[in-house]
Parts: structure tokens; C-alpha cells; sequence
């Protein structure tokens, strides 16, 4: 670890336009949270079937993928606070057609609809991480970089384990309407918050680019990066293999015998051991030996998911998803680190959007995964074999990528 940053850098906190754009961020995940474990919990109480909770993934990811490069290239190109209010507008518009459609209002007792929903969830997301990153960039000098990377881990993984768990009380005891109805005010918010910041817009230099010429660049910047693609396609595989925590519905009520409550508790478990480490990480970024340290919590991760395939008892099973959550915590505080040191500023909206289609769509393709994988072996059979894949994935990445294996932090700062 590295030392402790000289008090000549104030925290990223004492900025007030980063406190804004935490606001915003923490206010839209809790949004998406929320929905996410609503939907789990909606569409396999509909079906009992775990192949089913894989085709949320699916619904998702598929326009993700799509629409990341053309946001990216928005981000870069348009007003960032304007783009990323109409993303939580369209999160508003997504939690409210899912309310009606809990309510029986529309379709009632029937699937598509559900995932026809969460089609339009995978378009607007792809505006909310770039929108964030960009912004992150024009808020923070430099030299706050890594601790600010830390404070948002912190402040994201929080909303990751309030989402869930809310979420899951809420359909609980006031149902499924009510949590969609949460989600709904709660994207509104973080859209008004986001209108409240106060930021010079950079223009851009010279002509535009054509759109596919300035997608290409964004590529090539990324793909000829060793130490960037090396971290991305790490977690793109690791959480490919690792996501158990998509069956977490099917394990609840086939396995650990618990309700709704219980799935919220285990759908935070990972945020709540990130927010541990990120309270570290806040304090003391990484420095020296960060690539190593990077793959070490990749490795943990994947042991972490087998004890939890393994595990019969629902607070171990909350235990081993605890500490996955520790050390995803490392992987994501290095991880954006290492895009924001590393990125150019004309460039960011397109790096973090083909960041987001390794690390965003890496959870919907690990529960389309993990839903195939546990109806062809069962549940868990499906997790323990997706965590022996992720060590795999973490030693080849060691062997595959030596400069991210030896790589420290201030040679890039």
C-alpha cells in the first residue's frame, strides 16, 4: 500500500461538485438495485425456473452491448448532465411499467412483458457509468484520483448493499409495486441532483469526428493498452464464470429455505464487504505491487463463490458473498484507477462505455450463464464450477499480462 496522501491534496469530498455527482450516482444504483432484486424475485416466483432468472441477464445485456459504443460517443460529444438526466428518466420510466405490471395492470401473470421492461433498463444504463466517469474526471484534479476512486467505491458498493436490501423488505412486507414505485422516485432524484451540478462543459477541439471513426478510436486506445485490457478482460471472465449471485432466488428457496428478506440480504452481502475495503482503499489507494494485488482478490473471488455453492447455511452462504464482495472491492477500486490515470479526457465517455461493456455486461452474461449452466448441472454444481473457472481466469491473466502483473500505480500518475 501506499503511504498516506500529503494533506497539501484535500479529500475529493470537500469538492462540491463531487459530492453532486456521488449523489447522482448513489440515487441511480439504488434505483437500478432495487428493480434488479424485485425482478429476480417476480420473474422466478412466476416460473420456478432458474433458467429463467439467466434470460434477465440476457434482456439485459443484449441492448447494452448495442447501444454502449454510440453512448460513449455521446458522453464525449454532448452535454454529460443532460445525457445522464434522460438515463435516469428512462430507469423512472422502466421501475413505473414494471409497478403496473406487478399490479396486474398490465399482462398479469406473464413473463415477456417483465423482460421487455429490462430491455429498456440495458439502453439507459449505458449512459450511467460513462456520464459518471466523465464527470469524475472534470470535478477531481488529478492527484485525487485514487482516493476519489476509493470514496466512489465506497459510496456505490453502499447503495449496492441499502438496494437490495430494501428492495427485498420492501416485497416483503408491502409487495412488489411498492419496491418498483421506490425505484421510480429514487431515478427521479438522481436525474434532479445531476441538474444541480455546476460544471464548465470542454469543447470540443476542431471538426467532429464521424461516429464509427471516433467508436474506432476509442478501441484501438483500449485494445493496445496491455494494463487496461489486461484488468478488464479480467473481470470480464472472472464475473462471467463467478456469478453465482444471479441464482440467488433459486438458493433461497430451494436450498437455504429463506424469504424475501433473505434474498436482499444476500444480493448486498458482496456490496457490504466492498464498502469495508473501499473505507481502506479510501484512505490508503494502492501503489506499489497493485497488479499483483489485483489478481490475488480475483483468485479470492473465485474461492469465495465456491464456498458459497458449497455452503448450506444461509449466514455462511452470507459469510463467503461477504468476502467475494472484499475482494471485488479491490478489483474495482484498481480498475478505476487504472481507466482514470490512464484515459485521455477527450476520450473518456468511449473508454468507460467499452469498460462498461466488460464490466457491465460481464454480470448479465454470468447470469445468462449461470441460469444455463444450473439447468443443464444443477445449482450448485454450476456455481462451484464457475468458481474453479475464475481462478483459471486469474492465473492465465497472470501469465497472459506480465506489465499488469508488475504494475504500480504511481508510474502512471
Amino acid at each position: 500500500m501506499a503511504a498516506t496522501p500529503s494533506l497539501a491534496t484535500p479529500p475529493p469530498l470537500r469538492e462540491g461538485g463531487f459530492r453532486i455527482v456521488l449523489a447522482y450516482r448513489l440515487c441511480a444504483i439504488l434505483s437500478y438495485q432495487i428493480v434488479a432484486v424485485t425482478v429476480g424475485w417476480h420473474v422466478y416466483e412466476l416460473t420456478r425456473d432458474p433458467f429463467a432468472l439467466g434470460l434477465i441477464g440476457l434482456a439485459e445485456v443484449l441492448p447494452y452491448i448495442c447501444m454502449a459504443p454510440f453512448a460513449g460517443y455521446l458522453v464525449d460529444h454532448l452535454p454529460k448532465r443532460r445525457l445522464g438526466a434522460m438515463a435516469c428518466a428512462g430507469l423512472c420510466v422502466t421501475a413505473l411499467l414494471l409497478a403496473l405490471i406487478a399490479s396486474a395492470r398490465v399482462a398479469p401473470g406473464k413473463v415477456w412483458p417483465i423482460y421487455a421492461a429490462i430491455v429498456l433498463t440495458g439502453l439507459v444504463r449505458t449512459f450511467l457509468t460513462p456520464v459518471y466517469t466523465a464527470l469524475f474526471a472534470q470535478v477531481l484534479r488529478r492527484e485525487q484520483f485514487a482516493r476519489g476512486a476509493g470514496v466512489g467505491s465506497i459510496f456505490v458498493q453502499s447503495a449496492m448493499v441499502v438496494g437490495p436490501a430494501l428492495g427485498g423488505v420492501l416485497v416483503g412486507w408491502a409487495g412488489k409495486t411498492a419496491a418498483y414505485a421506490l425505484a421510480a422516485l429514487l431515478a427521479v432524484a438522481a436525474g434532479l441532483v445531476l441538474l444541480s451540478l455546476r460544471v464548465a462543459e470542454p469543447r470540443p477541439e476542431g471538426p467532429r469526428a464521424p461516429v464509427f471513426s471516433s467508436i474506432g478510436d476509442g478501441l484501438r486506445f483500449v485494445f493496445g493498452n496491455q494494463i487496461m485490457l489486461g484488468a478488464q478482460a479480467l473481470d470480464l471472465f472472472a464475473v462471467l464464470f463467478g456469478g453465482a449471485i444471479s441464482l440467488a432466488p433459486a438458493f433461497i428457496q430451494e436450498i437455504l429455505h429463506y424469504g424475501p428478506e433473505g434474498l436482499g440480504i444476500l444480493r448486498g452481502a458482496p456490496a457490504l464487504g466492498a464498502v469495508m475495503v473501499g473505507l481502506v482503499l479510501a484512505r490508503r489507494p494502492p501503489g506499489r505491487h497493485a497488479g499483483r494485488l489485483l489478481l490475488y482478490a480475483v483468485a479470492g473471488f473465485g474461492l469465495c463463490i465456491i464456498g458459497f455453492g458449497l455452503s448450506r447455511h444461509f449466514w455462511l452462504s452470507a459469510l463467503f458473498l461477504m468476502l467475494s464482495g472484499v475482494c471485488d472491492g479491490v478489483s474495482v477500486v484498481l480498475r478505476s484507477t487504472i481507466m482514470q490515470l490512464v484515459t485521455p479526457d477527450g476520450m473518456r465517455g468511449r473508454v468507460a462505455s467499452i469498460n462498461g461493456i466488460f464490466i457491465g455486461s460481464s454480470n448479465e452474461l454470468g447470469a445468462f450463464y449461470a441460469g444455463s449452466m444450473a439447468r443443464l448441472l444443477g445449482l450448485v454444481p454450476a456455481v462451484v464450477l464457475g468458481g474453479c473457472v475464475t481462478l483459471g481466469v486469474a492465473a492465465t491473466t497472470a501469465w497472459k499480462a506480465p506489465r499488469l502483473r508488475r504494475l504500480d500505480l504511481k508510474e502512471l500518475q
